[in-house]
Formats: structure tokens, C-alpha cells, sequence
């Protein structure tokens, strides 16, 4: 398994969480779209050359973010990454991933 990580404004979590789950995230035995979210302070800086939705060129931003997290089988990953990153409002999120042990490995 892979958790897919990606930070994303409190008002467009909803609409990226589900995004995941449609290309296969967050499936746990019986359930589905299982993800997990912690709310915090997003901050950058956008530099020349960037358009970003949230803030100016130059200037420092603070967005109230959430980071969302969900499981989602290895050869599936790619797929549910390329789909956060389309339903996400910025130019450059920042996500990552991470692959998981399971009781076998252990």
C-alpha cells in the first residue's frame, strides 16, 4: 500500500478528497473513501514567474490548509495522484507519498 499525502485549502478538501477515492483511494476492507485530515498553516512565498490562486508575486501567504491522507494499493498510486493534483486549486501542490507495511512484512 502507498498513502498519498496532499495539503489543500480547508474549502477544496471535499472536492480533492473525492477525486482520490473516484481513482481508487481510500478502500480498507469494507469500506471506502476512508482518508484522514488534520487541519494547519499552510505558508509560501510566490516568486516571478508564478500565477498563484491563493496570494501575490513577492509577498508571504498563510492559507488555513488541511492535510489529507489516504491508503491506496501500489499499482494504483499514480492514477490517484494524477487525480488530486487535477482537482487541486493550486499551480504547484505540495503532496507526497509513502509506501506502508502491512502485517505480512512485519
Amino acid at each position: 500500500m502507498v498513502v498519498v499525502v496532499v495539503f489543500v485549502p480547508r474549502e477544496a478538501a471535499d472536492r480533492v478528497r473525492r477525486a482520490a477515492a473516484r481513482a481508487g483511494a481510500g478502500a480498507i476492507g469494507n469500506y471506502r473513501a476512508c482518508s484522514f485530515s488534520a487541519a494547519g498553516e499552510g505558508r509560501f512565498e510566490p516568486q516571478v514567474g508564478a500565477r498563484p490562486t491563493i496570494g501575490r508575486v513577492g509577498e508571504p501567504e498563510v492559507v488555513d490548509e488541511m492535510r489529507v491522507e489516504m491508503v491506496v494499493p501500489r499499482p494504483d498510486a499514480r492514477r490517484v495522484v494524477d487525480a488530486v493534483l487535477a482537482a487541486h486549486p493550486y499551480e504547484e501542490p505540495a503532496w507526497h507519498a509513502y509506501e506502508t507495511l502491512g502485517l505480512a512484512e512485519l
